[in-house]
């Protein structure tokens, strides 16, 4: 096998579970090269970029692999910054994991890569691909871990080019072959946050590029009960944040975000968990990307309509224009517009679409 055939980049994130993705491909004797991405420029103590580089650096040392570093901090900010944005000034709540997946880790990154004189990118990512006749998705070995939700997006055409090598690996499992590897990652927590951007103040970052739109928070009968700081600021199912306390005729018990009027600019909130202003038998979807020949007829699938979600029994029925209606055997709480429904049979990924309404 010549070097251009066998060389592997791995993106390094400065996290174990990269770290031990390029230390399974070393032990496969794979050349690798480790590619670092630091796609957010804010110093603001928030994106944690220049000590996750420290890192990677350090892992690259420890395995003796040559590490590059590029900034994509343009594209992202064109490709899925800018959709963010807008998604929440239209009131929706977005996913951009899923768009900085599509468009910068598998997009313009594996254009890099291939620069870089390799035919294969491989990730620290928590799924696994099924190579034959036809590329499959499939769920992550662990699932409390499995990212294969964050996937479904990116192209079918990319699935042969990219590799998940600790995708058959339990998290522990991770761990401890990096600690037994002697990488200095080994007990470095989990990221969290949004993706390149980090775990901060959500509100408050927000208000950095949208500004406050006060308008009344009221019940579902029309009662007035406060003033909220924006539709984008609130997503349904919400309970915090509300700042509308006891109120007089009214049952003691947290508040929940239900609707949102965009017509009037008002919050719709109700009292209980399960109100059924909260619950929804049914949705519709944006277009759907499928990782599978595009089904033309009624099948039955399991979904997600948001990750870490247990998986829902569904009866899809994909429409001429490219999207599809997704019936649920239960009732589902707080199914979000501008969230993806992903679908799934088995372990194996199907693809899925943004939701744009729901319906009893």
């Amino acid at each position: 096998m010549n070097a251009r055939a066998s060389r592997i980049v791995v993106g390094l994130s400065g996290g174990v579970d990269s770290a031990v993705a390029a230390l399974r491909l070393i032990e496969r004797d794979h050349e690798v090269h480790g590619l670092f991405m630091a796609n957010w420029e804010d110093d603001d103590g928030y994106c944690t970029a220049a000590q996750d580089f420290q890192d990677a650096r350090a892992v690259a040392s420890v395995l003796g692999i040559p590490l590059h570093r590029v900034d994509f901090s343009r594209e992202y900010r064109d490709r899925v910054f800018a959709h963010f944005l807008a998604e929440y000034a239209a009131g929706r709540t977005p996913n951009p994991d899923v768009l900085c997946n599509r468009e910068i880790k598998f997009g313009v990154c594996l254009e890099h890569v291939r620069r870089l004189g390799a035919v294969r990118f491989a990730t620290g990512h928590h799924a696994q691909l099924r190579v034959g006749d036809d590329a499959e998705l499939h769920k992550g070995a662990d699932p409390a871990r499995d990212q294969s939700y964050f996937l479904h997006s990116i192209g079918r055409e990319t699935l042969p080019c990219i590799d998940f090598p600790i995708g058959d690996l339990l998290k522990d499992d991770v761990r401890a072959r990096a600690r037994a590897a002697g990488l200095p990652v080994h007990d470095k927590p989990d990221s969290t946050g949004i993706c390149f951007i980090g775990e901060r103040p959500f509100r408050e970052f927000l208000k950095r590029y949208i500004a406050d739109a006060p308008g009344p928070i009221e019940t579902a009968e029309g009662e007035r009960l406060g003033v909220h700081h924006g539709l984008a600021f609130y997503t349904l199912g919400q309970r915090g944040g509300l700042e509308i306390g006891g109120r007089a005729g009214h049952a003691e018990g947290a508040w929940y975000v239900a609707r949102k009027d965009r017509v009037r600019n008002s919050l719709i909130v109700v009292q209980g968990h399960d109100h059924p202003l909260l619950l929804s038998r049914a949705l519709l979807t944006g277009p759907m990307h499928w990782l599978v020949p595009a089904p033309v007829a009624p099948f039955q699938a399991m979904a997600k309509v948001r990750y870490r979600q247990a998986d829902q029994a569904v009866i899809v029925t994909p429409l001429a224009d490219g999207r599809a209606r997704l019936e649920f055997d239960l009732d589902q709480r707080a199914v979000t517009p501008g969230q993806y429904a992903v679908l799934y049979q088995g372990t194996r990924c199907l693809g899925g679409g943004i939701i744009e309404t729901t319906s009893g």
